[in-house]
């Protein structure tokens, strides 16, 4: 297949699968959850057949239609979306294995329903990785907010139905209220959404009115998490952890990143940006949201809400990189992606099946759980350690990027902030393995428990030996990202 058949056969292959799990369902789980992992593995297949195209400088391009002069429905792959595309189909496999064993260890109901829209999700995240211009975009982003909705809202009591709203309002409040006027904004001044290389507005504003435009971009896409506009990813928490892991680390918070991210690179341009003192806020509202978010989530005292709050911190990880508009900041935005997906669905796979395994939810409880659940408690001391940055895992060698960025840039501000965020982090990760390790459990469980179902705790072996993996193996990744930003000032 030529690279355009791949991009509209990656868009097509998980509808086609939510399709037939959605029939096989009615017969049988095993054959249901066969379609599942089937779709999954053909959906990396095809899109890592596009990475050598992309990785040779090629930028495989296909038009669906135009809906107006000027807009139209259309994908381009290029580095930052292959990278995305990349990670996303391939921790799709990984999170369909965990799935088998966490719904049915947990005895989860409307099984079929979840992996039918786990797939429609996929298919609108592949659409905004591919996307060649912001309408395109748009579409996709509000797709993939409707296709995760019931899932978040999968348990169908009130109270998971009330954050499930607070979850769909939010996102669609910001996305139509902000991220659409930022769209009709740039088309009416630039005459195109089109993503350029190094951006399509210079000439076209100027002054303050770029400052406002960003606003708008970066609240408008609500799905990276910049506060305020953060308070949906908390809420989500009502979700299955399997849902929670496609929320923080394989589509919806990377959607939301990604999105930022490809905006001030193809949209405004580095160097444009960087000229106009009116951008220099973000920086700004990206440190306090580090600091802000990992503050709170020292206080947590529920594992997945210091988790959510954790992630709140890592996503503007990476809109402080890609603001801080250097060369070596921009390719540690998009590494961090990648570190953070690995280390991040580490801890809610690890979560998840203590929750399966012993019902624990709160961090009091996790006292010498090491102790029965070693797999799972390994796997989540590696994760831990990549959310600090500590080597050898993938969240140093981001890290490392980001502040080689700030430093190229003299940017004391994002240099304080990675210093007193990574002494945050280790604050509230830490003393979780201290307890999981070296304390005793208080009250030994009447019935004694080991691991989680196999399924789910070899999907969390896996992730967490990527999560290492990546910081031995990171060339090609660094390589892919490079040809795009090395070129620029």
């Amino acid at each position: 297949m030529t690279p355009e058949n791949l991009i509209i056969a990656a868009l097509i292959v998980p509808l086609i699968g939510a399709v037939l799990i959605a029939l096989t369902g009615r017969i049988n789980a095993n054959l249901r959850e066969a379609v599942t992992l089937t779709t999954a593995g053909t959906l990396a297949y095809i899109v890592w057949n596009i990475v050598p195209t992309v990785f040779e400088g090629g930028r495989p391009a296909v038009t669906l239609a135009e809906v107006m002069p000027g807009v139209t429905i259309g994908f381009e792959v290029e580095p930052i979306g292959m990278l995305f595309a990349a990670l996303a189909s391939s921790l799709w496999i990984i999170n369909s294995i965990y799935s088998i064993g966490y719904m049915r260890g947990n005895n989860e109901k409307h099984q079929t329903r979840f992996y039918v829209m786990f797939a429609v999700s996929l298919a609108a995240a592949m659409g905004i990785a591919f996307s060649s211009n912001l309408f395109t975009l748009f579409l996709f982003y509000e797709a993939l907010t409707l296709a995760t909705y019931p899932l978040v809202s999968h348990k169908g009591d009130a109270d998971t139905v009330k954050s499930a709203r607070v979850y769909l309002g939010l996102l669609l409040a910001t996305s139509i209220g902000l991220f659409l006027p930022a769209i009709i904004w740039t088309y009416g001044v630039a005459g195109t959404g089109d993503f350029v290389l190094g951006g399509i507005l210079e000439g076209k504003i100027a002054g303050p009115a770029v400052g406002l435009l960003l606003v708008l971009f970066v609240f408008g896409v609500g799905k990276a998490a910049v506060m305020p506009v953060h308070r949906w990813l908390p809420a989500a928490m009502v979700a299955p952890t399997p849902v929670s892991a496609l929320l923080h680390a394989v589509a919806v918070v990377k959607a939301g990143v990604f999105t930022v991210t490809k905006v001030i690179v193809y949209i405004f341009g580095v160097d444009f940006l960087f000229s106009e003192p009116s951008s220099g806020w973000l920086i700004y509202a990206a440190s306090f949201t580090i600091i802000a978010a990992s503050v709170v989530a020292l206080r947590q005292q529920n594992l997945k809400r210091l988790l959510a709050y954790s992630t709140v911190a890592q996503l503007s990880y990476v809109v402080m990189a890609a603001a801080i508009l250097k060369p070596l900041a921009e390719i540690g935005a998009s590494i961090h992606m990648v570190a953070h997906a690995f280390g991040k669905i580490t801890l809610f796979f690890a979560a998840g099946a203590i929750y399966v395994a012993a019902h624990k939810t709160e961090l009091f409880q996790l006292k010498g759980i090491g102790r029965r659940m070693p797999i799972t408690m390994g796997a989540f001391t590696i994760g831990a350690l990549s959310m600090i940055g500590v080597p050898p895992t993938g969240g140093f060698v981001s890290k490392w990027y980001i502040l080689a960025g700030a430093f190229q840039d003299d940017n004391y501000l994002a240099i304080a902030t990675i210093i007193l965020s990574t002494a945050l982090n280790a604050a509230y990760f830490l003393p979780i393995v201290y307890m999981a390790w070296f304390m005793r459990e208080d009250v030994p469980p009447e019935k004694p428990h080991g691991e989680a179902p196999w399924p789910s705790v070899l999907a969390l072996a896996i992730t967490a030996a990527l999560t290492i993996g990546f910081f031995l193996f990171n060339g090609p990744a660094l390589e892919l990202e490079r040809q795009l930003f090395m070129g620029t000032s």
